[in-house]
């Protein structure tokens, strides 16, 4: 196994009391069940500052860290062509996507090159009908904002048509996926492959689809990723799926809905797979079966999650890894992170301006 020297990179969060203290009033409100109580601390939420930062967190920022297409010009598109052409150029570029761009054919890649930032002009930017690619030896990308959705096929529930995702990455380094929300795609919404390494996958929400979010497709174990404050609603499998990754770090993910009745799907919500070694923190599962599980050859370690009318494995075994031997990163209590990430993951109005 590839051994990766310790390297924190502390990262502040600003407001991150504010918004604490907005969460748990409006989890207090709730338990009261005034309406306008609730109402009060909702408003508290929405109005606290932002707890994200505009810069990669976890895996992402070592190592060199990732900063996408700074320095580089900033453009802003509003058609398939143009993003085409500036995604796939060899300089850097920060490329705005202001409102819908459909993409044909229908289930057709946008290749993105090293060195860019995609980013969605406030909560507007979409591409629909399309995939954005990162081709082997890609790196220095960052994808924000966006909605990527509706290039699935009537039909094909399992993707064995076709292979449109949403996201798709082969052998790729320092990717930054942040506030995006993915849905109702071809095949998968997000397939990081290969030997991939130094991701971060942050605040998405990952809605409505069967195959959800794949990590693998490798014997090597080499990858490693930070997972937090994503939002798994309705999605089946690979919640996600990690295969061979050499550290999977998730925390404070929100995992709700999963369980249909009669729904004959086998759904999952976390897997550690092959020889991944995988922490979970203060995650919140909610009609979730199995939440958590891990094959005899990998590792997971769970501390600290919340478990809501959930059924199947919960795995843990092995000692797996100590993410603050890498990076410095701040938990939110369990209690808190369905308030605070069905608020504020997906695209937000405040990014991209």
């Amino acid at each position: 196994m590839t051994h990766f020297p310790s390297k924190r990179l502390p990262r502040s969060r600003p407001g991150a009391g504010l918004v604490l203290a907005a969460v748990a009033a409006l989890i207090a409100a709730l338990g009261l069940g005034t309406v306008g109580q609730a109402k009060a601390a909702t408003d508290s939420v929405a109005s606290a500052a932002a707890p994200w930062s505009d810069r990669p967190h976890g895996f992402a920022s070592l190592a060199g860290g990732t900063t996408g297409g700074a320095g580089g010009e900033v453009v802003t598109v509003t058609d398939q062509a143009s993003l085409a052409r500036y995604a796939a150029a060899k300089e850097p570029y920060v490329i705005r996507i202001a409102g819908s761009i459909a993409v044909e054919p229908f289930g057709s890649d946008i290749v993105v090159s090293s060195d860019k930032t995609l980013i969605g002009v406030g909560d507007t930017g979409e591409i629909v009908h399309g995939e954005l690619h990162l081709d082997p030896g890609t790196h220095n990308v960052i994808i924000r904002n966006l909605t990527i959705r509706d290039s699935y096929v009537e039909g094909d529930w399992d993707g064995k048509t076709q292979d449109f995702d949403a996201i798709q990455m082969d052998t790729v380094d320092h990717v930054w996926i942040d506030h995006n929300r993915f849905t109702h795609m071809g095949d998968g919404l997000l397939d990081i492959r290969k030997d991939s390494q130094y991701l971060t996958v942050s605040y998405n929400r990952f809605t409505h689809h069967n195959k959800a979010f794949g990590i693998g497709w490798t014997p090597n174990v080499v990858t490693q990723i930070t997972i937090d404050h994503n939002w798994f609603s309705g999605t089946k499998q690979r919640n996600p799926s990690a295969d061979n990754c050499a550290y999977a770090h998730l925390y404070n993910n929100y995992l709700s809905n999963q369980v249909a009745d009669g729904d004959t799907v086998w759904t999952y919500g976390n897997w550690s797979r092959g020889h991944t070694k995988m922490v979970i923190e203060n995650s919140y599962y909610d009609g979730v079966q199995h939440p958590y599980q891990a094959d005899d050859t990998a590792e997971l370690v769970q501390r600290g999650s919340i478990l809501r009318n959930t059924t199947g494995r919960t795995d843990e075994h092995g000692t797996a890894f100590d993410p603050r031997a890498f990076y410095a990163y701040h938990l939110d209590p369990a209690a808190a992170v369905p308030a605070l990430v069905e608020h504020f993951s997906g695209p937000q109005a405040r990014i991209g301006h």
